[in-house]
């Protein structure tokens, strides 16, 4: 089968309408790319996806918003892309077409696309486990396969007979399960003795916007209690940097901070402890053995409909992947200074604690690696040659 691809010319649509998607999503091609070099990516991506050889027709940032007041203001441009997007594809007759995460874009346009005869994978499951379980039944009638990164979404999916496969997180491959905090500390010019404290303020406008005066107020409380301790604040791009050092301008505290861009990798493996907004980089942080809080706000509506229609008993990857709690979680009014440094002292004045969380992240870190760019590059190919 893979000598036939190999002979073809083919053309993948893809869309991603976040940075974690970009980030997976690039991975995705450069995959395929090493076995493959006759393939061709278009569609609605990010700069990573664009670095990678993916045509972008239209920029992730024309479609991603997040929060349901920030979603309404944006849904007549986000339809009228997807209109456009859906008619550009069946226009150059893709062979596949692949969603990576962003569901509510997504899952509708992959149903239309299936409808009009092309195979369609969508990559990253939306969090089914925990609110609007019924979008199962929508995505069993848009996909011919779902790719998941853990185990237990597998089961949830093999429940309704959906077709997926649990491919891994591509991340979990790359990060050793021992990591070196020293060659990490010399690879970002870091002082061997100090305490270094992460802060992840988010990789949306609207999340560095509610958390990172939190971060910044609960660093200089901690700085008090440490004289020794580093802030290392760690920024995923250009414009969520402008919008960090706005806040932090504004906020005139007497702090002296290192940013680093783009390696957050490796400055939480040079950390000893992380205040982490929710979503991936909880993942990341695990993955390399760093102890961490996490934190979440959302608009004061969004956070009352959650509240009020969903039960959702965790928010960070380590505490769902455990099943239980293993980390400390502080989300909205729960989400202030006092809390998040207090939870970071009992880190940092506990040596038991401490290897309590590496532990319990190396124990989660072996259940969920996999060989995970073969498994995505296999689980493609057996779809593209299904009859």
């Amino acid at each position: 089968m893979k000598n036939n691809l190999k002979e073809k010319s083919l053309l993948i649509g893809v869309v991603s309408g976040e940075v974690s998607g970009d980030i997976a999503g690039a991975n995705l091609i450069e995959s395929f790319k090493k076995k493959f070099s006759n393939v061709k990516f278009v569609g609605i991506c990010g700069s990573k996806m664009k670095r990678k050889g993916c045509k972008a027709i239209y920029e992730s940032n024309d479609i991603c918003c997040f929060g349901i007041i920030e979603v309404l203001s944006k849904i007549p441009k986000i339809l009228i892309i997807r209109s456009k997007i859906f008619s550009y594809f069946i226009k150059k007759k893709i062979d596949m077409f692949i969603g990576i995460d962003f569901p509510d874009f997504n899952i509708p346009l992959e149903k239309k696309l299936k409808e009009n005869g092309i195979k369609t994978i969508h990559y990253i499951s939306p969090s089914i486990w925990a609110w609007r379980k019924r979008r199962i039944f929508q995505i069993k009638k848009s996909v011919d396969l779902m790719l998941v990164f853990f185990n237990f979404e597998k089961d949830l999916y093999k429940k309704y007979k959906v077709p997926c496969e649990c491919v891994g997180h591509f991340i979990s491959d790359k990060i050793s399960y021992f990591p070196n905090k020293n060659y990490a500390r010399k690879k970002l010019n870091l002082e061997q003795k100090k305490i270094y404290l992460s802060i992840l303020p988010g990789s949306r406008i609207l999340e560095i916007k509610r958390l990172s005066l939190d971060f910044l107020k609960a660093a200089q409380i901690l700085q008090k209690s440490f004289s020794n301790l580093k802030i290392l604040v760690l920024i995923i791009n250009k414009e969520c940097y402008k919008q960090f050092m706005k806040i932090f301008k504004r906020s005139k505290l007497d702090l002296d901070i290192k940013i680093i861009f783009d390696r957050s990798n490796i400055a939480m493996i040079a950390s000893d402890a992380a205040v982490v907004t929710s979503g991936t980089a909880t993942l990341e942080c695990m993955l390399a053995k760093c102890p961490m809080v996490v934190c979440y706000k959302v608009n004061f509506f969004t956070y009352l409909v959650i509240k009020i229609f969903f039960n959702i008993r965790f928010i960070s990857l380590p505490n769902l992947l455990g099943n239980k709690k293993i980390i400390n979680e502080f989300v909205q009014y729960r989400c202030n200074p006092k809390k998040i440094s207090d939870s970071i002292k009992s880190i940092l004045n506990n040596k038991n604690k401490v290897k309590f969380l590496k532990k319990s992240f190396l124990k989660l870190h072996k259940i969920i690696r996999f060989n995970t760019n073969t498994n995505i590059v296999d689980s493609i190919v057996s779809i593209l040659f299904k009859n």
